[in-house]
């Protein structure tokens, strides 16, 4: 009889699945918040264990995460987090204390001491009370005050990276700072675990000797031999499996040494990815290998694992409450307030400083591990564990705000977005302001198609004109290839084809990139700062409902105070003809003026499309108005339409769509439209007849929105808006 087997595996499997999927789930909601993954990771693993799932399911607690599976998940998890301090280690480069030596070691050493003086003399209070008899005094102090004094470097650098603060002052300084403290903490924690699993001051001494002798072998034999074998790898490629496979074997051997001697795996794991030579892409082409499994699969069920163990109803009277506050107190008041102020002494403005402190204070995944291993030794209770637990998430939760109201985006965009205007084209003295256009490059497909559009835009280039290609990427889960990522040639990137083509076309681009977290926020940015007249984004096919406005472009629309332009690109080589459909309303208007601009160029012939209902073609109306506006001589005396080649073509269709549908077929390089609802380009719901432009003209389309504002108006450069989502 058929029947299901279900054994170790099946459920290894499940609980692998789940974490993944509460993970990503909740995931959405942190970056939503503005907060790094980390924080939904741990919030993942409090949700799926006692503190919330066994208190509102027991037996679905217990059914998913049995007694008996633990040790499997530990171990998996431990694998994972081996693999992950390896990362963390690979991230550390010497080259961060280029030029900031004495300014990162004196802030770095301070954002230890003092929360460590504080955390022990907390300690020495909660001893009696929080602290089991079989744990000496000295391990329980030395721990607190060492679990009072980490700092996230990999949480720090990701909030470094998603808000583009690598290359900034505060950036520079904040890195280099944590890399120190991450190195020192590391070294002080493996002398307070060789304390507590010591049996007698002799046996600590000799641990203490032992990893000392470690280090030394790790700098002075490992290093040169990972130097030699880094010098024969120049890319991903060239990582043969045979190198990948002797790279994870002296990590594994790393491991263990530290394991054995005394000092814990981690320690081991973290050493070798620091001595690790970064030059070359040795390291890169590494870490790329492991980080996919080892931070995406494996580090989620070491947040399972720890929501596990934490048990918030431990904390359940209002002392313990109270205590918890002064840990978090503590802990905050020894971070922020020995780094602040000791940057304010380096010279720092007590912005800067400020910023620097609520940086350090990150604690996240690196605090998680250590509270781990001091409830693996006995060394903390599991009512203490859940205490700092909590510490490290306010702590970590609060950083992204704090850091905000100190140090906003418009002090980043400053600093940032400053820079020589590039040199305008040719024009006439006291001519009217440069037309500037912004070009959006999410890939390096989108290019040529952009610098197409935007060479015909200039029209005869009798007037100033500034041509800006701007590409943005998000932050990765390895900030340091973020960092070598913005130092490299933007003129190699994705911006390659659109300069090769505008150099082609004879225009002078202007290319400029960085990292965001939010494109949107950051296109708005530099198209203010830039004084844009347009913004042209490339366009891709979404994933999801063909045809919807949504995502960047989307935020793009309602938030630019600039003119927004979408091109959906269907292999545009040359601009000869364009084809402009017209239905009537503010959208369709601003198609007309934009084309009149298309039609300035020399051998670009236009064709306006005027859609009516049946038995109206000969009838008044807005509409007719709005086009005699554009095209009649009387309606605007405008010289330059004299050299205009337009064609008016007035359709009677019930369906405006497939009346465009048909007439693009004639042979068009280039339809335009206004984001109207009888094209299917406005922001309501999706069907079939609504999509069926996007979806089924073989043309090139260029998307047309009016400006937001209300009485604002239409220029040559109207607002452009788009029915596709925009990736950069």
């Amino acid at each position: 009889m058929p029947h299901f087997e279900f054994s170790a595996l099946t459920l290894l499997l499940a609980q692998m699945a789940v974490v993944l999927l509460v993970s990503r789930l909740l995931g959405v909601v942190a970056k939503w918040l503005g907060q790094p993954m980390v924080i939904a990771e741990v919030v993942a693993g409090i949700v799926l264990g006692p503190s919330l799932l066994g208190w509102l399911w027991p037996e679905g607690m217990q059914m998913l995460f049995p007694d008996w599976s633990m040790s499997v998940l530990k171990m998996l998890s431990q694998v994972g987090l081996v693999l992950f301090m390896f990362l963390v280690g690979l991230e550390l480069d010497p080259r961060l204390l280029k030029g900031r030596t004495h300014a990162s070691v004196a802030i770095s050493h301070t954002s230890i001491i003092v929360p460590f003086l504080l955390g022990a003399g907390a300690a020495y209070f909660f001893y009696d009370t929080y602290s089991s008899p079989d744990v000496s005094l000295l391990s329980f102090v030395l721990f607190l005050g060492i679990a009072m004094s980490i700092t996230a470097f990999p949480v720090l650098a990701r909030i470094l990276s998603e808000r583009n603060l690598l290359t900034s002052r505060v950036g520079a300084i904040a890195i280099a700072c944590a890399a120190v403290d991450d190195v020192t903490a590391w070294c002080l924690l493996a002398f307070v675990v060789a304390v507590a699993r010591a049996t007698g001051l002799g046996a600590a001494l000799w641990t203490t000797g032992m990893a000392l002798a470690f280090i030394g072998f790790m700098l002075l034999v490992v290093r040169p031999f990972l130097a030699r074998l880094g010098s024969r790898v120049a890319d991903k490629a060239s990582l043969t499996p045979t190198v990948m496979a002797l790279s994870l074997l002296m990590l594994m051997v790393s491991a263990w040494t530290t394991e054995v001697i005394g000092i814990h795996a981690l320690f081991g794991a973290f050493m070798f990815g620091a001595v690790l030579p970064k030059d070359g892409r040795f390291a890169e082409a590494l870490a790329e290998r492991i980080e996919t499994v080892a931070v995406t699969l494996l580090l989620p069920l070491f947040f399972a694992f720890s929501g596990l163990r934490t048990q918030i109803g431990l904390v359940n009277a209002p002392s313990e409450w109270l205590v918890t506050g002064v840990i978090i107190a503590l802990a905050t008041l020894g971070k922020f307030g020995g780094s602040a102020v000791v940057a304010r002494l380096t010279g720092m403005r007590w912005r800067e400083a400020s910023a620097v402190g609520i940086l350090m204070n990150t604690r996240g995944l690196m605090e998680l591990i250590v509270l781990n291993i001091g409830l693996d030794l006995g060394v903390i209770s599991p009512t203490v564990f859940t205490m700092l637990v909590i510490m490290a998430l306010v702590t970590t939760f609060a950083t992204t705000p704090v850091l905000n109201l100190v140090y906003p985006p418009s002090e980043l965009a400053k600093d940032r977005l400053v820079g020589a205007t590039p040199t305008p084209m040719p024009g006439l003295p006291g001519a009217a302001p440069p037309f500037t256009v912004l070009m959006c490059v999410s890939d390096a497909a989108a290019g040529p198609g952009l610098a197409t559009v935007s060479a015909a835009l200039l029209g005869k280039r009798e007037e100033p004109a500034h041509l800006l290609a701007l590409h943005l990427w998000r932050p990765g889960e390895r900030p340091s290839v973020d960092r070598r990522r913005g130092e490299e040639r933007v003129e190699d990137g994705p911006l390659k084809p659109l300069l090769d083509k505008s150099k082609a076309l004879s225009l002078a681009v202007r290319p400029l990139a960085f990292i965001s977290a939010d494109p949107a926020k950051d296109i708005c940015s530099t198209a203010e700062v830039k004084q844009a007249s347009l913004v042209l984004l490339g366009a891709h096919k979404p994933l999801w409902l063909e045809g919807r406005l949504g995502g960047t472009v989307t935020e793009v629309v309602t938030s630019s105070q600039r003119p927004v332009a979408v091109l959906v690109d269907r292999g545009l080589l040359s601009l000869q003809r364009v084809l402009v459909a017209y239905a009537g309303g503010p959208e369709d208007r601003a198609a007309l003026e934009l084309a009149r601009r298309l039609g300035r160029t020399p051998g670009v012939s236009l064709t306006l499309l005027h859609v009516v209902p049946p038995g109206r073609a000969a009838q008044p109306g807005q509409g007719r108005a709005q086009v005699a506006e554009v095209v009649s001589h009387e309606s605007i005396p405008n010289p330059e339409l004299d050299a205009l080649s337009l064609q008016l073509k007035v359709v009677e269709h019930e369906s405006p769509a497939e009346a465009v549908l048909a007439e693009a077929k004639d042979g068009y390089d280039l339809l335009v439209l206004g984001m109207n609802p009888r094209w299917g380009l406005d922001e309501g719901f999706i069907s079939i007849r609504r999509r069926r432009v996007l979806a089924e003209s073989k043309v090139s389309i260029l998307v047309v929105h009016p400006p937001i504002e209300e009485n604002a108006p239409v220029v040559d450069a109207p607002r452009i808006g788009a029915a596709l989502q925009v990736e950069h």
